[in-house]
């Protein structure tokens, strides 16, 4: 497969040269085994590892990402910087118009803040739905989560079932650190969203993300202001509880039972 390498991942060591290989053939073979198949952007830094590994290899999986309409316009600003540097059109999904406009009218604007269930209303519509639309009809998709991004992540596994709508879903980067993330970026040059510069690991949308401070974890900006177990937004259902675990072997996939 095409890595698209630049004179920065002569630096590379061996041990992450080797994670990117099984990351490349990973992807490949996932292609081949689900003739529909998507990548879920959010535009963020491991995302954009994701989008590189696809387009670069020139592979078969779609790529979209959800458009709240609450978004920073720098994460906007990836959609332009995706299709200059790789000539491809990342698909946008929008929240139904009616729904943004009840929520709006009967609970408030930013009615997310006052509690976890006003909050997840609110991605509920802005961000659940649109996904459902945006996988309708495929095989399986793709994530850009990890282990160590929260709590809420630590039992994720490369492969698993969806069971929510019954297709698989595969976390390429789920043993991967972020060290390792920002070594793939640079190496091979691809754009990042300027917000990470500013202390934006982890990007959702405007007025529910702020930056992290030292020694926070990656996910502690988004909705700050509540318990760290309850930091998903309801697009991955899956990861608070226990799911199959499935070890990729180049030319297959091992199950190796529940966790």
């Amino acid at each position: 497969m095409s890595s698209d390498r630049t004179p920065a991942a002569a630096a590379l060591d061996a041990t992450l040269e080797a994670k990117i290989e099984r990351l490349h053939a990973f992807v490949g073979d996932i292609a081949k085994r689900h003739p529909r198949i998507k990548l879920a952007s959010s535009l963020a830094a491991e995302d954009m590892v994701l989008t590189h590994a696809i387009l670069s290899n020139q592979l078969p999986i779609g790529i979209f990402s959800l458009n709240t309409g609450r978004l920073h316009a720098e994460t906007l600003g990836m959609i332009d910087r995706v299709r200059e540097r790789y000539g491809y059109e990342i698909e946008q999904f929008h929240p139904q118009a009616d729904a943004v406009d009840e929520y709006v009218k009967t609970q408030g604007l930013n009615a997310f803040y006052e509690s976890v269930e006003a909050r997840k209303r609110c991605c509920e519509i802005r961000k659940v739905e649109p996904l459902n639309r945006a996988l309708a009809g495929v095989d399986a998709w793709v994530t850009g989560q990890r282990r160590e991004q929260s709590v809420t992540r630590t039992e994720l596994h490369e492969e698993e079932h969806d069971a929510t709508r019954n297709i698989a879903k595969y976390n390429p980067l789920a043993d991967w650190t972020e060290g390792e993330v920002w070594a793939y970026l640079k190496a091979y040059d691809v754009p990042v969203n300027p917000l990470h510069a500013r202390g934006y690991p982890s990007i959702g949308c405007e007025p529910c993300t702020r930056a992290v401070r030292p020694g926070e974890d990656s996910r502690a900006g988004r909705w700050w202001w509540e318990s760290r177990d309850s930091k998903e937004c309801g697009l991955h259902v899956s990861n608070v509880s226990a799911v199959s675990a499935v070890q990729f072997v180049p030319g297959g996939a091992q199950t190796i039972g529940n966790r």
